[in-house]
């Protein structure tokens, strides 16, 4: 077998850290993708540009910063300490973090042009209607943004997989906790053990393709739709 038991922990685990982080990246970035879209407040722009900053980021940059404010001198540190709670750099808690932050442009982004495409029409015939904000956000414009949704889930899942930078300054190297495919691939390297660096390398490469072109096929639709 070329695969060891620890490249399967490690791919159990990006899969988990992917999951998690994309079901509740797809909750919280919902209403800031629709805030971003519809108002005409003076912040729009600074908040967009602080949601992509990952996008420019090294990942490097944002894992040190979030391993100090999250160490046991960082504020949030101390906050869950004083709850009798451990620290969360080097734990799967931690690499959630992190991976919110890091693939949250991948969220927000989709999200935001599907809501931005569906126009005033839509929303304008369901409010003469008698609908209220909810109803008609709820009943209108998240099934109308649904192609969006499927562009979200689809990168922000894609993009937490590959992740590196991020998770090894925050997450560390522990087997079983903390230790994803692009932690191991790396492992794999230094310790020139190749044949399974390829077969992991490989499986990644395969994956980012069939990604993209999973997208290539839902564009057509999501352009239909808008």
């Amino acid at each position: 077998m070329i695969l060891t038991a620890d490249d399967y922990a490690a791919i159990r685990l990006t899969l988990e850290l992917a999951s998690v982080t994309t079901v509740l990246l797809l909750i919280l970035c919902t209403p800031l993708a629709w805030w971003l879209a519809r108002t005409r407040s003076r912040w729009r722009g600074p908040i967009g540009a602080v949601v992509a900053l990952p996008l420019v980021l090294p990942p490097t940059v944002i894992g040190f910063y979030l391993l100090v404010t999250m160490g046991p001198h960082g504020p949030v540190g101390q906050l869950t300490q004083a709850l009798g709670l451990r620290t969360l750099p080097f734990t799967f808690a931690g690499l959630v973090i992190g991976s919110l932050i890091y693939s949250m442009p991948f969220t927000v982004q989709p999200l935001q042009r599907a809501f931005e495409a569906l126009g005033p029409r839509p929303l304008e015939a369901a409010a003469s209607l008698g609908a209220g904000p909810l109803d008609r956000f709820f009943t209108v414009a998240l099934p109308l943004a649904r192609p969006g949704f499927i562009t979200a889930a689809v990168l922000t899942f894609a993009h937490t997989v590959g992740e590196f930078g991020v998770v090894l300054m925050l997450g560390g190297n522990i087997p079983g906790v903390t230790r994803v495919v692009s932690v191991q691939i790396y492992d794999h390297v230094e310790a020139m053990e190749y044949a399974h660096a390829h077969w992991l390398a490989g499986g990644m490469v395969v994956f980012s393709f069939l990604v993209l072109v999973a997208l290539h096929l839902l564009q057509p639709r999501e352009d239909r739709r808008a």
